[in-house]
């Protein structure tokens, strides 16, 4: 504020700017690093490795891993769910037809085989950054005793992978039956530069 305005800032007001000036850092910080996927996912991979690494060499916090094991696995499953997910839209379509309304269906039939783009409900972007978030602030809680929970470890190994092999199971019998692949496989289609 000017002097001659008669307005003096407040702490609070001050406190507010600076958040403010922070949070446009922080956005601008992630608007730099949007274009950079492989860089992006290195940088979670090596922050993971010190993760693990914290966790061998202290001999504790298993239950604060599991916890960020669990958390990964479910952003996985989100990332490689439609954002449309076509059982949901048949149950619907079964209670229309059921209350006697006109049938249309959202997805593509044999007949017409339109051409829908795979659509994620979590975005590679929003992945990376919810995983980054979860790590640091597992890594974090790895420095305070208080998460330092006395656990049989290999029970719960055990019980991580069991259960990631249960829901990828799930996963992978949904993508099948439903046709979809969350995916860009094999050779990309080029439009306007034909080769002669």
């Amino acid at each position: 504020m000017s002097e001659g305005s008669g307005m003096e800032s407040t702490p609070l007001q001050n406190a507010s700017n600076q958040w403010a000036k922070l949070l446009r850092t922080y956005q601008q910080t992630l608007d730099r690093w949007t274009p950079h996927v492989l860089q992006r996912w290195l940088g979670l991979a090596g922050l993971l490795v010190v993760f693990f690494l914290r966790i061998v060499l202290a001999q504790g916090w298993y239950i604060v891993c599991y916890a960020l094991a669990i958390y990964l696995l479910n952003l996985l499953l989100a990332f490689l769910q439609p954002k449309f997910d076509p059982s949901l839209e048949d149950d619907l379509l079964a209670d229309e037809i059921e209350e006697g309304g006109d049938v249309v269906s959202p997805l593509p039939s044999q007949r017409d085989d339109e051409f829908r783009p795979f659509v994620r409900r979590l975005p590679e972007w929003q992945f990376w950054l919810s995983s980054t978030r979860a790590t640091l602030v597992a890594l974090f809680c790895t420095f305070s005793e208080i998460f330092d929970v006395p656990v049989y470890w290999p029970i719960l190994v055990v019980y991580f992978f069991v259960l990631f092999a249960l829901t990828m199971r799930r996963q992978i019998q949904h993508m099948i039956k439903y046709k979809y692949v969350p995916f860009d496989i094999g050779r990309k289609a080029r439009y306007g530069n034909a080769a002669r």
